[in-house]
């Protein structure tokens, strides 16, 4: 104990970073907890990247675990992730609905269950999310709920958006907010993608299931 309190101060911003290491969720499968003596200087960046507002997070919870392993991509992804998240063109009620498209399209109950609560705070409805997670169209999306899934089940399922779904999109969010919304589905993919390698799940919580999808 008294040689992890010497090792806490002596890192720079030790008392933050130790708090994000020491709060983590559960321990990855596949990549070990990360020990705070012995992070890089790149490592120890991240860290404290993660306990700068609006974040609070851990560096061995979630994708991070993942992306410290390469911390000069883990920092830029994590600037990535603050964009998409907090400074999109869209509002949380619509990029929480993509994030959670994104989770669904991958089958991935780590962010299903991260983004289930933060989608519902945002405005979601939670039949939208019942129905998304049984792998059926959601029934009462709004204008620009409907806009947002039809471009991004398409995009996902035909490689490709004909022009009625574009120009639907287009007229609800704008060009910014169409290369926004492909910012966001593309991080997230990437997260999940990082998720599923390192066999990360999440505790269950009260989430509207994720029910496995028939091929």
């Amino acid at each position: 104990m008294v040689r992890l309190i010497h090792a806490l101060r002596c890192v720079a911003g030790g008392a933050a970073i130790a708090g994000l290491l020491c709060n983590a969720a559960q321990a990855q499968e596949r990549f070990s907890e990360l020990r705070l003596d012995q992070l890089t200087p790149e490592q120890q960046k991240m860290a404290t990247m993660l306990t700068t507002p609006p974040r609070n997070s851990a560096l061995n919870s979630g994708p991070f675990n993942a992306y410290a392993r390469s911390p000069g991509l883990g920092l830029l992804l994590l600037q990535v992730s603050d964009y998409v998240r907090f400074n999109s063109a869209l509002p949380p009620r619509l990029s929480e609905f993509a994030i959670m498209i994104a989770a669904r399209q991958w089958s991935q109950p780590y962010e299903w269950r991260a983004h289930y609560p933060l989608a519902i705070k945002g405005g979601l409805d939670r039949q939208i999310l019942v129905d998304l997670g049984a792998g059926t169209r959601p029934q009462g999306m709004k204008e620009d709920e409907t806009a947002l899934y039809d471009f991004c089940t398409e995009l996902y399922r035909d490689k490709n958006v004909n022009d009625t779904t574009f120009k639907a999109a287009l007229a609800k969010f704008g060009e910014r907010g169409i290369m926004d919304l492909i910012g966001i589905i593309g991080y997230y993919d990437l997260v999940s993608m990082a998720l599923i390698v390192q066999k990360a799940t999440g505790k269950p919580g009260d989430e509207a299931p994720l029910l496995p999808l028939t091929r």
